[in-house]
């Protein structure tokens, strides 16, 4: 039974002193408005309004029952925008997940900014290679650097992941510069965690097995291996953008680079009812990385 709908229903009639104003006033029939005044005055077993063919007039009871009235609907108003209001506020934990790597170099160094715009926020930064399950794991929102093509989740991209062979200056003078791909056979390789390379190039998707000269499980490895001059590797411009601009590291065979179906993306459960929290942090990180992000600038990346 809707009893604050009846409530307003009577208060609106009184307001209009007509059944058929308040009906158009409401988007209800008069026959409704009637049926509904009928049936709160059955409820408390009262006459509220006196009707006559003319005009519509409160009773002694109606009187005191209108009074009261007004006061639970102006009380309902005021709890109503108080919970507007504080819906519109960034406030409330908020749990991020992000690759251990990015997580470091592109979102920790600007935590200080972002809650300093949002102090009402307390964050919850987990940083982590694996792919947490975002809505078992209780997460508000997850970085990913993947193809996220097929997710069931709503997923929103901050920023392209440009991946690029790369080696410094002084490992290509002392083993060459290879010039085609078949020329890294014969090269020192990189790579942490697979067995071959997936590329794009003129000639399209192309596959290139790779031995690893040095075998680990962490990508911070085989960053600092390359920057050290022991070979060649497939890096992405957000963890080598400042080395490849200063020349601590050169691009290799520039035709070819990791998908670009790949992108850093934020995924989170659902656009329905999304906090506030959540969606001024993705605002943050976009304005943050921009159109071209600030690791990606100065490199002239086609």
């Amino acid at each position: 039974m809707d009893r604050l709908g009846d409530l307003d229903i009577f208060a609106r009639v009184v307001a209009t002193g007509s059944m058929s104003q308040a009906a158009r006033d409401l988007g209800l029939s008069p026959p409704v408005v009637s049926k509904r005044i009928r049936r709160l005055e059955e409820r408390l077993g009262s006459r509220l309004l006196q009707r006559t063919t003319r005009q519509i007039a409160l009773t002694e009871a109606g009187k005191g029952f209108h009074e009261r009235v007004l006061a639970i609907l102006s009380s309902v108003e005021e709890a109503e925008n108080w919970v507007s209001q504080r819906a519109q506020q960034a406030r409330g934990p908020l749990r991020v997940s992000a690759p251990t790597t990015f997580g470091r170099l592109h979102v920790a160094p600007h935590l200080v900014r972002f809650l300093e715009r949002y102090p009402d926020i307390s964050l919850d930064l987990t940083l982590s290679d694996s792919f947490v399950d975002v809505v078992g794991d209780g997460y508000d929102v997850a970085i990913r650097i993947a193809d996220l093509a097929d997710t069931s989740l709503v997923a929103r991209k901050l920023a392209p992941n440009h991946r690029v062979l790369c080696a410094s200056p002084g490992y290509l003078e002392r083993h060459g510069t290879p010039q085609t791909l078949a020329d890294l056979a014969h090269h020192r390789l990189l790579v942490h965690n697979a067995d071959s390379w997936r590329l794009e190039g003129p000639e399209g998707p192309v596959t290139v097995p790779v031995a690893s000269a040095v075998a680990t499980n962490s990508s911070e490895v085989i960053r600092e291996a390359v920057i050290a001059g022991l070979g060649i590797a497939l890096r992405s411009t957000w963890d080598v953008g400042p080395e490849l601009r200063s020349g601590q590291l050169s691009i290799v065979l520039p035709a070819y680079r990791a998908s670009r179906r790949v992108g850093i993306f934020a995924v989170y459960p659902s656009r329905r009812h999304l906090p506030v929290r959540t969606r001024v942090f993705i605002d943050f990180l976009l304005e943050l990385y921009g159109v071209e992000p600030p690791w990606d600038r100065g490199l002239w990346l086609r």
